[in-house]
């Protein structure tokens, strides 16, 4: 019997691979003559570089840039050698779990970190990206990246400005003359699920805005300055990003893709899914394992067990989740591929608990799934 594995991590617990392992144990307990295969997969956010070269047997390159508050950090990028193409985690440069939550201020953060990591990669030979833009700590509609990579954004004065999506107001000028060349002659492949325009009550600074720090007056303040800075964009481009679908992703730097670079959003679980061949690895599978940390209603829209069960519901293969917890409205899910959701807690605990425990319970959930699916089935 071939069964497939594909969780997404258990964010502070376990990573998608560890879950994938903890989860084969349990199989393997109940059914020694199991096949398993394991997929960890991701949907965009963290932990999808890890997915993508774990399918390519890709390498890793580090690179020291600059972090969310001008810091010097240590992010990363990989390198899938046999398709040539270079896969980027913003949050590896830009993201939220780089400040403490003392310090997070969407005036200040950049992207810039972001931008020297594709100059990098750019300066390595790469001209097809994938870029992953969950968990940044960012609100500057990109402008720190654009900034990294040449772009020269003026002041009245005619004086670069500063980082961060506080500094926004003060531009005037948008001078593309020294924009790295190298960019026109490549491709960027944006995993993003947001659909949010850059501004106005569902834009950037209002929706995503109060989780990166931002006070209501912060707000209304950055969504001015990305209105204002959308302004420039059309004058200079031609291209509204105003409204435009997307373009209030990760602080906005999916305006800054979708206006001055070769680039196009797809959905995160898609694109992990077609290089890690899932389609192809389901084929002949009796049943399927995904999950991650939660699982509720929100799961339908775009999460990772959702992509997998839409996946193997056109084969007809059965798909149980596994989730740390377990919210309100996950009916909907059934509709969508999911046969059953199970929570891994196993018993009354503190979130601390559940989380170190992760593995033990991931392999004693998957065990008891296996033997209640096989045990009248001989």
């Amino acid at each position: 019997m071939k069964i497939v594995i594909a969780p997404d991590s258990f964010k502070g617990s376990l990573s998608a691979l560890e879950a994938a392992k903890a989860i084969e144990k349990g199989v393997k307990r109940a059914r020694k003559d199991a096949e398993t295969l394991l997929v960890p997969v991701a949907d965009g956010g963290e932990g999808t570089l890890d997915s993508l070269l774990a399918a390519a047997n890709g390498k890793k390159v580090q690179v020291n840039v600059k972090g969310p508050l001008l810091e010097t950090v240590q992010a990363e990028y990989g390198l899938l050698r046999e398709r040539d193409i270079c896969v980027i985690e913003m949050a590896s440069a830009s993201g939220l779990y780089l400040i403490e939550q003392s310090q997070l201020n969407p005036l200040l953060t950049t992207t810039y970190g972001t931008g020297e990591l594709i100059k990098h990669a750019l300066d390595n030979g790469c001209r097809r990206f994938i870029l992953a833009i969950g968990g940044s700590a960012t609100n500057d509609g990109g402008a720190g990246m654009l900034q990294a990579l040449g772009m020269k954004l003026l002041d009245a004065d005619g004086q670069p400005i500063q980082f961060g999506g506080g500094a926004l107001r003060k531009l005037t000028q948008i001078d593309t003359s020294e924009f790295d060349a190298r960019i026109a002659e490549s491709e960027f492949l944006i995993a993003s699920d947001v659909q949010n325009p850059l501004i106005g009550r569902h834009g950037a600074s209002y929706v995503f805005g109060p989780q990166k720090g931002a006070t209501s007056e912060m707000v209304e303040q950055l969504d001015q300055n990305l209105g204002h800075f959308a302004d420039l964009v059309e004058e200079q481009t031609g291209i509204r990003l105003h409204d435009k679908a997307g373009a209030g992703a990760a602080g906005g730097i999916g305006g800054a893709f979708q206006a001055f670079f070769p680039s196009k959003m797809s959905r995160g679980i898609d694109i992990v899914i077609e290089y890690t061949g899932l389609k192809e690895k389901l084929i002949g599978a009796e049943c399927v394992f995904t999950g991650e940390g939660q699982i509720d209603f929100q799961t339908a829209s775009g999460k990772t067990p959702m992509g997998v069960a839409q996946e193997a519901k056109k084969h007809r293969i059965p798909v149980f989740a596994l989730a740390g917890s377990i919210g309100q409205g996950i009916d909907v899910l059934h509709e969508h591929g999911i046969t059953s959701v199970h929570s891994i807690v196993n018993g009354p605990m503190a979130l601390e608990e559940a989380m170190n425990r992760g593995a033990e319970l991931l392999e004693q959930t998957a065990e008891q799934v296996i033997r209640t699916y096989y045990g009248n089935r001989g």
